[in-house]
């Protein structure tokens, strides 16, 4: 992973405090190399105890920011978190329709925190990127409201089922892709309150090592070492879930 670093575009929502979302996006992937470029699909007031006030921009806006990069710098590889809307989420489908390159979704609808990020409307047009995503990465309670391994198997997309949230010692991550036998990887559990923005990080981490030009599997496996180092090293801040420390990793 040398040369020019890979010219990562995450479209997703501010995190004030500075844990997950955007934030947590660009120091996961300055950390692995890439350069970080953002279209910013909302702001939050939030921190490490829940998420107070969500305020989206407008779809136009959204779609500015995407065409501002791809116009100028241009991609390697692109991550999506959380969109705030459908007509936020059409506009981003729509840009990155024949965009040839890969794409990481992260279908953000429940915070760690347990607040809802997203509507039903908005769940609808996750369908359309889902297809045209190289992965979608839902936890437990996505993956439910997605329709579970049933519903995500009738739509034929490939997607990496975090378990995470799910109880127990091992935290079991399970890749599911059409026509390919799964592959599973798993870890004992991290004992940590400091779990805010893990999502945020492992997918944009697969989004750089994509953009490096790491096969999937690889990228994935690479992506969950990475979280679980910066799970390690989490700062301690915060009363509730604090962030994670993302720039100890070594």
């Amino acid at each position: 992973m040398s040369g020019r670093p890979p010219r990562i575009l995450v479209i997703a929502g501010s995190d004030s405090s500075g844990g997950a979302g955007i934030q947590a996006d660009i120091k996961t992937i300055t950390m692995l190399g890439g350069y970080a470029m953002t279209a910013i699909t909302a702001v939050t007031a939030q921190n490490t105890r829940g998420v107070t006030g969500v305020e989206a921009l407008s779809p136009d806006f959204v779609a500015a920011q995407v065409d501002a990069c791809l116009g100028d710098i241009g991609v390697d590889a692109v991550k999506i978190g959380m969109l705030g809307s459908a007509d936020i989420a059409e506009v981003v489908a729509d840009r990155l329709e024949d965009l040839g390159k890969p794409i990481v979704f992260d279908p953000v609808m429940v915070a760690t925190s347990g607040s809802v990020l997203t509507d039903e409307a908005t769940i609808k047009v996750f369908e359309w990127l889902m297809d045209l995503a190289t992965l979608t990465t839902p936890n437990v309670p996505e993956l439910e409201a997605l329709g579970g391994a049933e519903g995500m198997a009738s739509r034929g997309v490939a997607y990496l089922a975090k378990g995470g949230d799910a109880d127990g010692p091992m935290v079991e991550d399970r890749l599911v892709r059409p026509g390919a036998q799964d592959v599973v990887w798993s870890d004992a559990r991290i004992v940590t309150k400091h779990t805010h923005g893990t999502g945020c990080t492992l997918s944009s981490a697969i989004a750089t090592y994509l953009g490096h030009g790491l096969p999937l599997e690889q990228a994935i496996g690479d992506a969950r070492l990475f979280v679980r180092e910066a799970l390690k090293s989490a700062p301690g801040f915060g009363f509730g879930n604090g962030p994670l420390g993302h720039q100890a990793v070594r």
